[in-house]
């Protein structure tokens, strides 16, 4: 691989690139937090918890968290079927990393808002 190639990759470029398409895409944040917060959900659960979330969006995440081994899937065969979601053990691995963006968040927000008003003001 060339430099220039490698300094054009961002996954050469930033080693978290990856992790944070995987974990940081629209609704893979909320859809984890909300089965790390509560637990095994059945997909209409998921919904209600995830506001404004659509089902085609929300199945589409699920089967790729799935896939990434950060969501396990069971289903019931029974009559009517029945679904349910949690996190894996690869999922709540996230946790402390959430925890510290939790904590970051309620610290430094404010002064992101400080930041913009001040930037939008000019």
């Amino acid at each position: 691989m060339s430099p220039a190639t490698a300094s054009t990759d961002p996954a050469l470029a930033c080693p978290i690139a990856p992790v944070v398409d995987i974990v940081f895409s629209r609704w893979t944040t909320p859809i984890l937090w909300t089965l790390h917060t509560h637990g095994r959900q059945r997909f209409v659960e998921l919904e209600r918890r995830i506001a404004h979330v659509t089902p085609k969006v929300l199945t589409q995440r699920l089967r790729q968290l799935e896939r990434d081994g950060l969501v396990v899937r069971t289903y019931h065969p029974e009559v009517p079927p029945r679904v349910e979601y949690e996190i894996s053990e690869l999922g709540l691995s996230l946790a402390p990393l959430f925890a510290h963006l939790a904590e970051w968040a309620t610290g430094r927000l404010p002064e992101v808002e400080r930041a913009r008003q001040d930037y939008d003001s000019r």
